[in-house]
């Protein structure tokens, strides 16, 4: 049954400790064999992989396998109904157009005494998507990481997914990816696919940038490799966090929390509501849900650890709480939500009004679903097309505007103690007898 509180002090108390869920007393433990397999993956290559997909996946491979084919490329159209076909190209579509209307641009000022600056952007070379498996297939998620990549530039784009059974890989994560414009796909995942991708071994080609979702021990080798290349972020399990008026449909937030829940028995849950009686309604309705549910042992694990209801006085109070949660998606399911954003300082996705769901976000609505959890809002945002790019400065100075700040610069560069700054600087605007 999902816990309803309403003192403020015990709210922050719960919000704070479900924002933590991610630091258990197994994390030295599980580091430590993140740290070893990275280890043997950099030392031994494709031996290492192997080993590891047997000893995590169940699947023997060989080397020869790693890859996947162009045949079994070309037979994932041939097992995806057109239901679903239609659905992912029309997602692609969709995220294709939100992310094409945000990519950076080059530029350059031209200021006074012809100063010329300005910021230069590029795609990194390798961008290697790391697409999850196990308990359910994502194309969305192949969407959304390698569509953004694609409009960013990135000349080549790897993709790792752990096999399934049979060495298998959901034909409709493969369709999604060549939709997308994924290059080469490996069937390897976990901690080893994220070494494989920041190394580099004899199949594998060395990236510069990972990002994508996945579990722990994926989360934690993205930490470990950070610096050998550059991640996304550190994605934690999903998270939502639902404000709602009196005016709410309770079975519409109900199934939005489940929406939630449903994908881990470490998701989040939330609603903050000014109604108290909407708050009994939705624990009500939350527990009908479950009865049969599909996925019903792992959500109520959810919903048991993860799952709160806080009632509240005031909408006011409600955006305070849900700033200090700064939840990954936040719906304001609310009469005038737009008059509530301006509060809104940390969320990595919002929804606005009683008909946008989350799920809306999650497939097709265009802006990416690749978001900040466990707090990281309050610094962080979604991945987007800027993910896969890096920017150079651009300065240039004519004679006579390094001339107009030379003695500024040299001022600067004596008192830090660095002389050949300042020299570099004097050459340039005085004659060699004044120097």
């Amino acid at each position: 049954m999902l816990r309803i509180i309403s003192q403020r002090s015990e709210a922050k108390a719960e919000l704070r400790r479900i924002c933590d869920r991610t630091f258990d007393e197994e994390m030295v433990h599980k580091e430590a064999t993140v740290q070893q397999v990275l280890q043997t993956v950099r030392r031994n290559g494709d031996g290492a992989l192997l080993d590891y997909t047997e000893e995590f996946d169940g699947q023997r491979l060989e080397v020869s396998q790693l890859r996947v084919s162009a045949l079994e490329l070309e037979a994932a159209y041939q097992q995806v109904d057109k239901p679903l076909l239609d659905a992912i190209e029309l997602a692609s579509r969709q995220i294709e157009a939100f992310h094409r209307q945000r990519a950076p641009k080059s530029w350059v000022h031209f200021g006074e005494h012809e100063v010329v600056l300005g910021k230069h952007y590029t795609p990194v070379d390798r961008a290697g998507i790391y697409i999850p498996g196990g308990r359910a297939a994502y194309p969305s998620t192949v969407l959304m990481n390698a569509i953004p990549a694609k409009v960013a530039g990135v000349p080549r784009i790897v993709m790792c997914t752990p096999p399934g059974s049979n060495q298998g890989i959901s034909p409709a994560v493969l369709v999604a990816a060549q939709l997308a414009g994924v290059d080469e796909i490996y069937r390897i995942g976990g901690a080893q696919a994220i070494a494989a991708l920041a190394y580099g071994t004899q199949t594998v080609p060395k990236v510069d940038l990972i990002t994508g979702p996945g579990n722990i021990y994926v989360t934690l080798a993205k930490k470990m490799v950070y610096g050998v290349v550059g991640i996304d972020s550190l994605a934690g399990p999903s998270e939502v966090l639902v404000i709602a008026d009196s005016e709410a449909n309770p079975v519409h937030v109900a199934t939005d929390l489940l929406a939630q829940a449903e994908h881990d028995p470490m998701a989040a849950a939330i609603l903050i509501t000014t109604d108290r009686t909407l708050a009994r309604q939705v624990a009500t309705e939350v527990e009908q849900q479950l009865i049969n549910h599909p996925r019903q042992i792992l959500t109520e694990k959810a919903i048991a650890h993860y799952g709160l209801i806080v009632v509240v006085e005031s909408l006011d109070e409600a955006v305070e709480l849900s700033n200090l949660f700064a939840p990954e998606h936040l719906e304001l399911e609310v009469a005038e939500p737009w008059d509530l954003l301006p509060q809104i300082r940390h969320a990595g996705a919002i929804f606005l009004g009683y008909s946008t769901p989350e799920a809306v976000g999650d497939y097709l609505a265009g802006p990416n679903h690749t978001l900040p959890t466990s707090g990281a809002a309050r610094y962080a945002s979604a991945l987007g097309v800027e993910t896969f790019m890096k920017h150079s400065s651009l300065i240039q100075y004519s004679p006579t505007a390094l001339n107009k700040m030379a003695s500024a610069i040299i001022t600067l560069a004596d008192a830090e103690g660095l002389p050949s700054h300042a020299h570099s600087v004097r050459v340039r605007t005085s004659s060699p007898e004044q120097d």
